[in-house]
């Protein structure tokens, strides 16, 4: 199954009213899923079915964990926003290997500054931040997976 049509797919579920999508093609079975609390958690998750095609699985994110997160959040702070992976990749600080990371803890960034690139299919996806702040705290470690809407930064709104 192509990652695009499965992007699109987790969009079209996270941005209407449907609340579960399962499809199956090709002996590869997607269950998409959100529930509904204080704040929509979408979670995204791959059955392979008996197939000789390679299938690609996303690394679990337990909703007990993105639920205790959330709560953790909202306990720190009210003025702290949470820049999220818009994609299912690797995540990394920095451009190369031995460049600089794109910021620190404590780095001051505008909207549009570059915070880090999340790889996918071979292709790096620069992730900008969408608020003007700090950066508090980095969530994700470096060359690690991501999932969709996985927090990866706390910014400090100014």
């Amino acid at each position: 199954m192509d990652l695009d049509l499965i992007k699109k797919l987790v969009k079209i579920v996270d941005t209407s009213s449907v609340t579960d999508l399962e499809i199956e093609e090709n002996g590869v079975k997607i269950k998409i899923a959100k529930k509904i609390r204080s704040s929509q958690v979408i979670t995204q998750t791959q059955i392979p079915v008996a197939s000789a095609q390679p299938v690609l699985q996303p690394a679990a994110v337990g909703a007990e964990e993105t639920a205790k997160h959330k709560a953790e959040v909202e306990v720190t702070a009210a003025n702290l926003h949470e820049i999220r992976s818009p994609i299912v990749g690797t995540f990394y600080r920095a451009p190369a290997p031995d460049a600089d990371s794109y910021v620190q803890i404590g780095s001051v960034v505008s909207p549009g500054s570059v915070l880090c690139l999340v790889e996918a299919m071979k292709l790096m996806n620069e992730i900008e931040s969408d608020v003007a702040g700090k950066v508090v705290k980095i969530l994700v470690e470096n060359g690690k997976p991501v999932e969709y809407n996985q927090p990866l930064f706390l910014i400090e709104m100014a």
